[in-house]
This record gives structure tokens, C-alpha cells and sequence, in this order.
């Protein structure tokens, strides 16, 4: 497979464009391996020792990709913050994680400047050119740490790790946190290509990789982070738009990438003249996760790029199964099999396992160094069953050992006794042309406990109104089972998602409850 690696990789070839930021600027690798080289040199000064957190509130770019390598060389956890998030949020994070220094770009200065009480003034660094006149509301040009430092590698180096912050759908965000290796960074590098190498993805250049969403998520961080060290290009995306994705996957003969189904129903709804002006022969591996995909969209998707969609299910604590596109076309609607350091479990409510085609909670385990929920042993413990974990996903196993999601168990609604998985309704409406975006969740019902609403995001010119909504129930004839459509329909003007595709359903239900016991 050759060199594999970012840091051999950019000795080897310091000329390498390694990454393009969101404006069209170039970034040679020897370039981001002087500077991740100078931050190390410089936080060292600061005090840094292995073990320790930095955090990052940073847009797409290689801003953030230099905090990632510095750490990953030096023995430290990297934290990206989400920068959607309110400045008490992010304080709560950068205090939760125990960053021994703070990098925020002038962009989101405002919260951050909120979130960077919990560590010292002198630890606070701000990038960019917001800092070149000696730093405002409280924080350092990061160019005064780097000033003067060398560009030769740090002695010493050791792998360090990202610490992500789950969503936190019940309480607190929670940093997953995994014991660091001890490996050379070298060596940690070559093994997190494993990754990609499970998708048949290859190494070296001509290959590009699009990051399309927010690359404080998990999945995003990984698999940029592994296509790097794999000597692929990274494309950074400032927000996602569809015909931008097309025409930066011409411009950059992007090979990969890592998306979302909601991805993929916005770039069907393009015009047709648009979709077909772009060439998009180099797409190889256009992997996807973090949501179920309706199975006509997915067909849609096979008919115009070929078969290089993947589909993988996972999550920030671990995975997972992977689909490739033979495996999904003789089980379509499946999220995959088992990866080969994986194993799957399906369990009832009292932990036993259930019988082939019955749903049940999903348990993962998978080779390596096990993860902790940083300060929560309770909630470490509550998410196991023996050496296995959940994330609270309802799903199945088919007789060839393919998974099939059902729903999250929280969202999963109890009408008349009978469960009823959201999931499966959504991706039934999500199909109509007439809609953009779709959320099925319970509401109180006298009678019934719960009875199903479907929260809609028209497409774009539709009219939201009663006729819609009798349009939509009634598509669901010869479909889906009558107990499982909606009683009534609500209009949005925008779903509530995360930047990564995920639905802030929580958000939506919530007002429906207001005054009622159920958790929401």
C-alpha cells in the first residue's frame, strides 16, 4: 500500500496539497506539518504534557486540521466544539474536557468568549488574522504561541486521540474518551487507515476527499482524519450546498466522501439539466451513515452515480456493519454486516438475545481499546450488556446476518399497546415529491397513550395546508398498515437538524408534552 501516514507522507512529499479550504486556498503539506509541528513546540512551553485536552471552536478548514495534528503527535485529546452551541454549552465542555488551552476563530469569538471562563486568560488563544493586534476580549493571537518556535518535529512524539462530545439527547453532552495508545503517531496513523481499507478505499494521491459536514462530529473527524493519512486530499466545505457539492467533486475529481441521506434527497430534487452538467466520473467510495435512508432514495442514488454508495452504521462510542452496494442490493434497506473487529448482538429487554427477525436493542462490540463516558461511570455502565455497548437503537438481524434499523428506543411510539418505529413511516413520506423533510414522533393521547404525528417541511413551493396533509396520509395507502399513519400532519418552514443530517426531534416534540409525564 505504500507510506501511510500524514507526517511520513509530508516529509516525503512536502508539495503535496494535503487540504483546500472552504475560500479555494491550497495547502501544501509541508506547510501544515511546520505549523502543527510549531503549535506542539509552543503548548509544550505552555506546560502540555501527555494526557492532557485542548479544544478547538473552529470552522472547517486548516485551522482546525493543525489543532488535530498537533495533538494527535504530541499525546493529547483534541475536543472540536460545536459551534452552534451557546457559550455556556461550550464552557461547560471546555471545563467538562479539563483543556489545558482554548483556540477559537474570530468568526465564533462572541460565544466563545462566553464559553472561555472555565480556563485561564493566558491559555485562550484566537486564530486567524482576528488576533494580529494583540488579541481581544481576553485571548492571545495564537500567533504569539507559535512565534519564533521551530519547524522540526517535537522529540518525544506519542499518539494522541480526538475526545468527542456525544449529542446529548438526555442531559449533559458526554466526552467518549479512550485510553491513548502509547504508539508512535507514525504507527497510530497507519492503523487508523483501517477504516477506510474496511470500504476498499486506496491510498495515496489522486485521491480527494469532500468533507461535507461540520467537522466537530465524529464521523466526519474520522474518516478526514483517515483519508488524510492515507495521502488523499481533503476538501473542506464551509456550509453544504448541493450543486456545490457536484461542482467541487468535478473540480477536485473528489473520490470520497462521507454524507448523509438528507444529502442525497436534496441533490435528487436538483433539476435534472443541473445534475447532468457536472462530471462526477471519480466518485469511487460516497459513504454514508448517521440516519436511515429511504430504500427508493437509495436506488435513485445507485441509478445516477453507479455503485459507489457504501452505508455504514456506527456510532461515537464505537461500530458497526457495513453495507457495500452488492451487499445492500440483495438486502435492500439493510445498514450492513458486521465489520471484521465487530460482533453484533440483538437483545430483548431483559438482555437475552432474540430469535433472527425479531427486533431487539442493538449491542456492539468491536476490537480495541474500550471507551468510557468521561466523568459518568453510571452511564457507562447502564449502556452495557456484558462486554457489549448500545447507543438505545431498535433493529433486527436477517437469516445472512444483515442489520436492518428499526428506530431509536426513544422515539419508538406505544399506541394501543403495539410498538410503532418512527423510522419506518418517515422513509415512507420522505419519498413524496412534495416533501423536503419529514419527523414522525408520539404525542398524548387519551385512549390510546400515544397517537402518531407527522411534523413536514413542504418542498420547496409547495403550500402547506389541510390538502397537503390528506394528500400525504393518503399516499400511504397499500404501504403501510392504517395503524401506522399519522392522525394528523403539521407544517414547518425548516426541520430542526444538526449540521451532520441528525433531527433535533426532541426540539419538535417537546411542545406536545408540555404539561404531560412522558420523558421526552
Amino acid at each position: 500500500m505504500g507510506t501511510l501516514g500524514f507526517w511520513r507522507l509530508a516529509q516525503a512529499d512536502p508539495e503535496w496539497i494535503a487540504a483546500v479550504d472552504p475560500d479555494g486556498t491550497e495547502h501544501r503539506a509541508g506547510d501544515l506539518l511546520a505549523r502543527s509541528n510549531r503549535l506542539v513546540h509552543g503548548l509544550r512551553e505552555l506546560g502540555l504534557e501527555p494526557g492532557d485536552g485542548i479544544c478547538g471552536l473552529v470552522p472547517n478548514g486548516a485551522d482546525g486540521l493543525v489543532l488535530y495534528l498537533a495533538a494527535l503527535q504530541a499525546g493529547w485529546y483534541y475536543t472540536p466544539i460545536n459551534w452552534h452551541l451557546t457559550g455556556p454549552e461550550i464552557g461547560y465542555i471546555v471545563s467538562d474536557s479539563e483543556a489545558k488551552a482554548f483556540f477559537v476563530h474570530p468568526r465564533f469569538l462572541q460565544e466563545g468568549a462566553r464559553g472561555a471562563e472555565a480556563i485561564e486568560p493566558h491559555r485562550r488563544f484566537l486564530l486567524g488574522d482576528g488576533g494580529g493586534d494583540g488579541g481581544q476580549d481576553g485571548f492571545r493571537p495564537a500567533g504569539e504561541l507559535t512565534a519564533g518556535q521551530p519547524d522540526t518535529a517535537p522529540p518525544g512524539r506519542t499518539a494522541g486521540a480526538t475526545m468527542h462530545y456525544t449529542s446529548g439527547t438526555t442531559g449533559r453532552p458526554k466526552g467518549v474518551r479512550r485510553t491513548l495508545s502509547g504508539l508512535d503517531p507514525d504507527d497510530g496513523a497507519e492503523l487508523m487507515t483501517f477504516l477506510l481499507g474496511l470500504f476498499g478505499i486506496t491510498a495515496g494521491p489522486p485521491n480527494a476527499h469532500l468533507v461535507t459536514s461540520p467537522s466537530y462530529h465524529t464521523a466526519v473527524t474520522q474518516f478526514g482524519g483517515s483519508a488524510l493519512h492515507m495521502g488523499h486530499t481533503l476538501v473542506y466545505m464551509d456550509r453544504w450546498d448541493a450543486e456545490e457539492t457536484l461542482r467541487l467533486c468535478e473540480r477536485y475529481r473528489v473520490t470520497n466522501s462521507h454524507m448523509v441521506p438528507t444529502h442525497f434527497k436534496r441533490l435528487l430534487a436538483l433539476p435534472e439539466a443541473t445534475r447532468a452538467k457536472y462530471d462526477l466520473s471519480s466518485l469511487k467510495w460516497m459513504i454514508h451513515a448517521a440516519a436511515p435512508c429511504p430504500v427508493p432514495v437509495k436506488w435513485a442514488m445507485f441509478e445516477w452515480w453507479g455503485d459507489c454508495i457504501y452505508e455504514y452504521y456506527a456510532a461515537t462510542e464505537g461500530g458497526g456493519t457495513l453495507a457495500t452496494p452488492e451487499g445492500w442490493k440483495a438486502h435492500p434497506g439493510t445498514v450492513g454486516s458486521a465489520w471484521p473487529i465487530s460482533e453484533l448482538l440483538i437483545a430483548d429487554d431483559e438482555g437475552e438475545p432474540v430469535p433472527t427477525g425479531t427486533p431487539g436493542t442493538i449491542y456492539m462490540k468491536m476490537m480495541g481499546v474500550p471507551f468510557e463516558y468521561k466523568g459518568d461511570p453510571d452511564k457507562t455502565a447502564a449502556n452495557r450488556l456484558k462486554d457489549y455497548f448500545t447507543v438505545g437503537d431498535i433493529g433486527y438481524l436477517d437469516e445472512d446476518g444483515f442489520l436492518f434499523l428499526c428506530d431509536r428506543k426513544a422515539d419508538m411510539i406505544i399506541s394501543g399497546g403495539t410498538n410503532i418505529y418512527p423510522a419506518e413511516i418517515e422513509n415512507e413520506l420522505m419519498i413524496h415529491p412534495k416533501v423536503a423533510d419529514v419527523a414522525v414522533f408520539g404525542i398524548p393521547d387519551d385512549d390510546w397513550g400515544e397517537q402518531i404525528k407527522a411534523v413536514v417541511e413542504p418542498a420547496p413551493g409547495v403550500a402547506p395546508g389541510p390538502e397537503l396533509a390528506a394528500e400525504l396520509i393518503a399516499s400511504l395507502e397499500g404501504r403501510l398498515a392504517r395503524m401506522k399513519w399519522p392522525k394528523s400532519v403539521d407544517f414547518i418552514a425548516e426541520m430542526p437538524r444538526e449540521p451532520n443530517g441528525k433531527l433535533l426531534k426532541r426540539k419538535l416534540r417537546a411542545p406536545y408534552w408540555e404539561g404531560h409525564d412522558r420523558a421526552i
